[in-house]
């Protein structure tokens, strides 16, 4: 679900004093694409959408998630931006952002 070499290796490349502020970044935005995405969506809007949200995830590690994404984002390139399981998306997210949080803590303590 969370790729911490990818995590690890992104804390070295900013240095631990930044990486919280980076952490905080990334989960503010994800958030508010997450929270767009729970409602009425612009199939036009999706592919785009899902690509921010896949390059997010990949960048931090996030590797259900970005993958769920990828899927996402290909689909509605194709035009079947309805078999788009954003159910799925938001709930891999949640999932993947409670336990990142979680083992955060203990992985760079």
């Amino acid at each position: 679900m969370i790729n911490w070499s990818r995590v690890a290796e992104l804390r070295d490349e900013i240095g631990a004093e930044d990486f919280g502020d980076v952490v905080d970044l990334f989960l503010e935005e994800v958030d508010e694409e997450i929270a767009n995405l729970s409602g009425p969506v612009a199939a036009e809007g999706l592919e785009a959408r899902l690509h921010f949200l896949k390059g997010s995830a990949l960048n931090l590690g996030f590797d259900a998630f970005s993958d769920l994404c990828r899927d996402g984002e290909q689909r509605a390139a194709g035009g079947e931006g309805g078999a788009v399981d954003l159910v799925a998306i938001c709930d891999t997210y949640a999932r993947s952002k409670t336990r990142f949080l979680t083992e955060l803590e203990h992985r760079f303590a």
